[in-house]
């Protein structure tokens, strides 16, 4: 079940079953080895009482031989029945106590129902009362152990408990678990740039001491990718200023072809110290965002595409706004533009919405990539087969850019082989909103 995948309701089940185990058998064990709470002390002696002070009435009067009702009666004979030993026993030694000298027997009637007690009366007379003794020889009239009033009490006790027991226990684990709720909150709370959110210091001491560990731990994290940006920045704008000399000497080389070489290197190293700096620049850029329409982005790439001799045309273009840094955008749909173009013999690209998302799609005739190999198309430097694609420009660096571009604008991209041959490109950006044009 879902509802108890996390920690929090875990924990929160285990201490809840613990807790009604340990109640329910401390409750049984004791009810099984004490038994039900038996008669009062004196309930026999004050039966008895009663029974002996009736009797002596009756003594006083030994010219009724037959008188009385159905509960308490006056009669020549005792009542039909099985004798019951302990209960006679019991309330014989309770007439004693008191000083009463009365034969006295306790009979279960042969038909069943209530026990009756009867007390031998001078003249051959029968003192007999039904249901007297309830009280004290037996469970009586009321709810007894199988009866549904008994049953519903032991249910609401149990639910009672139970619920009682949760509410003590969520409470509880809520409190205990707080902590760990703030580092799932901040884990959710990470926005595209990767960056963890500042978090309140105020509350419980606990969880005031989480949220400081991980506004601390943010704030290092956030540092220490600043310094790495700088870094990698830095130094690729400084391979700028050696390439530059080293273009200028490989000008006076004397052999053609081995000029044309030089050149071609240092152009390849000038592209990769480029695409470095734009991928580091799309990670700490803060330019605000504007309305783009994604359709008119990608018909002004693919002609740019075109001008450049590369196969590209605009297959489908369906009115797409979406929210962003209108320059990154570009430079996003042009990498991959470009990315087919180059490797794929070809790109087919296509503008459409699907629901609330604007789609992009790029398709090429190429190679495709390899399904091994998939889970490493966005790292940075990536090539299919170094070998083969040797003669291609390019410093492997265009789909991570367009990744990192995509992420930051709230999008996603994705590639897939197609079945038929080729590599499909798409990008996902949500709509900001319907264009009529």
């Amino acid at each position: 079940m879902k509802l108890f995948r996390s920690l929090r309701a875990q924990v929160s089940g285990l201490l809840v079953l613990a807790m009604l185990a340990v109640v329910l058998v401390a409750n049984g064990a004791s009810f099984f080895l004490v038994g039900p709470p038996g008669p009062p002390p004196d309930a026999a002696v004050d039966l008895a009482a009663r029974l002996a002070f009736t009797a002596d009435l009756a003594a006083r009067l030994p010219d009724i031989k037959e008188a009385g009702g159905r509960d308490r009666s006056i009669r020549p004979d005792p009542p039909e029945g099985r004798l019951e030993p302990e209960a006679t026993r019991r309330l014989a030694e309770a007439m004693a106590r008191i000083g009463a000298r009365y034969e006295v027997r306790v009979i279960l009637p042969e038909g069943g129902g209530l026990p009756v007690v009867a007390l031998a009366l001078p003249g051959r007379r029968w003192l007999v009362e039904r249901g007297g003794m309830m009280p004290v020889f037996g469970p009586g009239p009321g709810p007894g152990p199988a009866s549904p009033r008994f049953t519903l009490g032991i249910a609401t006790w149990i639910a009672l408990m139970g619920a009682g027991t949760t509410l003590a226990v969520v409470l509880s684990v809520r409190r205990l678990m707080k902590p760990l709720a703030l580092i799932e909150e901040a884990a959710a709370r990470i926005g595209p740039d990767g960056e963890p959110p500042v978090l309140p210091e105020e509350g419980p001491a606990e969880v005031r001491a989480a949220a400081a560990a991980i506004n601390r731990l943010s704030a290092r994290l956030k540092g220490a990718m600043d310094s790495r940006m700088r870094i990698v920045a830095g130094a690729a704008h400084d391979l700028r200023t050696p390439l530059t000399r080293m273009r200028l000497r490989a000008e006076f080389i004397a052999d053609e072809e081995e000029r044309v070489q030089w050149l071609a290197d240092l152009a390849e190293l000038d592209r990769i110290a480029d695409s470095a700096i734009r991928l580091v620049r799309e990670e700490v850029e803060g330019a605000p965002e504007e309305q783009v329409r994604l359709d008119r982005l990608a018909r002004a790439v693919v002609d740019e595409a075109r001008e450049m001799g590369l196969p590209a045309r605009l297959v489908a273009a369906e009115g797409a706004l979406v929210s962003g840094r209108p320059l990154s955008l570009r430079r996003a749909v042009r990498n991959l533009v470009v990315n087919a173009a180059t490797h794929g013999a070809g790109a087919r690209v296509a503008v459409q919405r699907a629901g609330d998302l604007a789609v992009l799609a790029i398709e090429d005739d190429g190679p495709g990539i390899p399904d091994a190999l998939m889970g490493q198309v966005f790292e940075p430097f990536f090539r299919v087969d170094p070998a083969r694609q040797a003669r291609i420009g390019g410093a492997g660096l265009g789909l991570a850019i367009a990744h990192e571009i995509v992420t930051r604008h709230h999008g996603r991209l994705t590639l897939t082989n197609r079945p038929g041959g080729g590599l499909l490109q798409r990008v996902e950006l949500p709509l900001a909103g319907t264009d009529e044009a």
